[in-house]
């Protein structure tokens, strides 16, 4: 079941968080670029002190425990969210306002 689910993912395209089991880490915003048998290649960025570093590794497929994808984000901070002009009035979001 994993194995089919990390294919849809590289065919797809989509970015991913990846725990490798064998290293105890996580491997976060990666692309699986390519699925060849049990290894799966994986490509992503570091960003340490002033040096940003693009990887690319093979793993097995057995070494990977678990993968998570980030469906969507808001921004915390005190401004409105922006909406799209082509969003549908009912899908859009509104900020809510408390009365104190």
């Amino acid at each position: 079941m994993l194995h089919r689910k990390i294919y849809q993912m590289c065919e797809d395209g989509r970015e991913v968080c990846i725990f490798l089991r064998d290293q105890q880490r996580w491997i976060e915003r990666a692309r699986i670029t390519d699925i060849e048998g049990d290894l799966v290649t994986i490509r992503y960025e570091t960003d340490e002190e002033d040096e940003v570093s693009a990887w690319e590794e093979m793993v097995r497929l057995e070494s990977i425990a678990s993968i998570s994808q980030k469906l969507a984000s808001v921004y915390r901070g005190n401004t409105d969210p922006l909406v799209s002009d082509e969003c549908h009035e009912l899908e859009q979001i509104r900020p809510t306002t408390t009365e104190e």
